[in-house]
C-alpha cells in the first residue's frame, strides 16, 4: 500500500476516534458545568474513560481472532447506534434525573471507541515502516484532533441552535461517513504468524530490556497536560464566558493549533530523532499547561486566552506525536496490538486519574494553585527521560530513546 493510501486511511479511522471523544471531554463539560454541575462531579466523570485504561484486558482476542477491518467497522456502528439512542433523551433530564444514564451511555461509546483503537493501532504498527512512524503519528494524532474539532469544537458553538438531539444525530452522521473507508482495507492474514501466539507472550512486554522506567515516563509524560486542561472550561466558564466562545477558542482555534503541533512534531521527531523530540516537547508542553495560571491571576484578556489555547494545544500535539512514535517503536509486530494498547493504557490511566483529582484540586486550591501545580507535575517526566537516556547510552542503543 503506497504511503497516500496508509496515510489517508489512518486519517479517517483516528477521526472516527475523535469524534465521540472529543464531544464527551470538551463539550460535555461545558455543558454540564453550565447546568450547574460541579467542579468534583465533572472531574470525577473522567472515571468513564475507564475502559481506554483497561482495554488491554481484550487487546489479545482482536490480535488473535477476526480481522482488524471488521472490529473497526463492528465498533464505530455500535457507537453509532449508542449515540442514536442517546438522542432521545433531552439533556436537561439526564443531568437532573439521569446522570447514571447520561454516564453510562458515554462509557459503552467509549468502549466501542477503544476497541476500533486496538485494531487501527495494530493496522498502524504493521503498516507503517520505520521511516514513516514519526509523520504517520503525526497524522494520527492530526487526524484524531479533527475528530476532536468536529465533536469537541463545531458542534459545541452550535450546540444552542442545533439542540441536544440534531447535535447527536450530527455526530453520529459524521462517524458513519468516516467509517466508509475501513469498508476498503486490504490486509494479509496477520493470523499465520500468532498460531503459537499464548497470554504468556503477550505478558513477556513488561519484560523488555529497561520497560520499567520507559513505563514510568509514559505514565507522567502526559499527566500534568490533563490535570490542566480538565479544569481549563470550567475556568473559562467562571470567568463568564460563553458556550460558543469557548467552543470558538478551544474547539475549534485550540484543536486547530493542536492538528498542525501533531504535524510538527511528527515531522521533527526524524530530525530531532527520539529522545531529542519527547524532552524538548515535554518541556513546552510543561510551559503551556502552567501559563493558564496567567487568567485566574487577572491577566484574563481574550487576546491572550486565545493564545493560551493556541500554544497548549500546539504544545500538546507535539509532545503526543513523540510519545506515540516511541510507543509504537517499542511494539513487537507479532503483536502489535496488544503491546501498544498496553502503553496507551498507562497513558489513559494516567490521563484519567490526573483528570478525577484536578476537579478537587481545583475546588480546594483554586484556580491560581492549580495551574502552576499543573506545571510541577508535568515537569516530572523530565529527570526520567534523561536517566533513560543515560540508560540506553549505557546499553549502547543510544540511536532510538528506547528499544524497537
Amino acid at each position: 500500500m503506497k504511503s497516500i493510501h496508509k496515510f489517508g486511511l489512518l486519517s479517517s479511522l483516528y477521526i472516527a476516534q475523535g469524534l465521540p471523544f472529543g464531544f464527551f471531554t470538551q463539550s460535555l463539560p461545558v455543558l454540564l458545568r453550565k447546568e450547574g454541575v460541579a467542579l468534583e462531579t465533572i472531574g470525577f466523570s473522567a472515571v468513564l474513560v475507564l475502559p481506554w485504561a483497561l482495554k488491554f484486558l481484550w487487546a489479545p482476542v482482536l490480535d488473535k481472532w477476526g480481522s482488524r477491518r471488521n472490529w473497526i467497522i463492528l465498533a464505530n456502528l455500535l457507537a453509532v447506534v449508542s449515540m442514536l439512542l442517546l438522542s432521545f433523551m433531552p439533556l436537561y433530564d439526564l443531568v437532573a434525573d439521569g446522570i447514571v444514564i447520561l454516564f453510562g451511555s458515554f462509557l459503552l461509546m467509549n468502549v466501542f471507541s477503544a476497541t476500533q483503537d486496538i485494531a487501527t493501532d495494530s493496522l498502524a504498527v504493521n503498516l507503517l515502516s520505520q521511516s514513516e512512524r514519526g509523520i504517520g503519528n503525526g497524522i494520527q494524532v492530526a487526524g484524531y484532533r479533527v475528530g476532536m474539532i468536529l465533536g469537541g469544537g463545531l458542534l459545541l458553538a452550535w450546540f444552542t441552535v442545533l439542540g441536544w438531539q440534531y447535535s447527536m444525530w450530527i455526530l453520529a452522521t459524521i462517524l458513519l461517513l468516516v467509517t466508509v473507508p475501513a469498508l476498503f482495507i486490504r490486509e494479509k492474514d496477520h493470523h499465520q504468524e500468532q498460531e503459537e501466539l499464548g497470554l504468556k507472550d503477550f505478558l513477556n512486554f513488561v519484560k523488555l530490556p529497561s520497560i520499567g522506567l520507559w513505563l514510568a515516563i509514559i505514565l507522567t509524560y502526559k499527566f500534568g497536560d490533563h490535570f490542566s486542561s480538565t479544569m481549563v472550561r470550567p475556568l473559562l466558564i467562571d470567568q463568564g464566558m460563553s458556550v460558543k466562545d469557548i467552543a470558538l477558542i478551544l474547539g475549534t482555534v485550540g484543536f486547530s493549533a493542536g492538528l498542525i503541533g501533531a504535524l510538527v512534531g511528527g515531522w521533527l521527531v526524524n530530525i530531532l530523532g527520539r529522545f531529542g523530540a519527547l524532552f524538548l516537547f515535554g518541556l513546552i508542553q510543561m510551559i503551556a499547561v502552567s501559563a493558564w495560571a496567567l487568567v485566574p491571576f487577572g491577566v484574563n484578556s481574550i487576546e491572550l486566552i486565545y493564545v493560551l489555547s493556541a500554544f497548549e494545544h500546539f504544545a500538546g500535539g507535539l509532545a503526543t506525536a513523540a510519545l506515540f512514535t516511541v510507543m509504537m517503536d517499542q511494539c513487537r509486530l507479532k503483536c502489535a496490538g496488544s503491546d501498544f494498547t498496553i502503553q496507551a493504557c498507562l497513558v489513559v490511566l494516567a490521563s484519567m486519574i490526573a483528570a478525577v483529582v484536578s476537579g478537587v484540586s481545583a475546588s480546594r486550591f483554586g484556580y491560581e494553585v492549580h495551574f502552576i501545580l499543573a506545571g510541577g507535575l508535568a515537569f516530572i517526566t523530565l529527570p526520567l527521560i534523561v536517566r533513560y537516556r543515560f540508560k540506553l547510552i549505557g546499553s549502547a542503543r543510544s540511536d532510538v530513546i528506547c528499544p524497537a
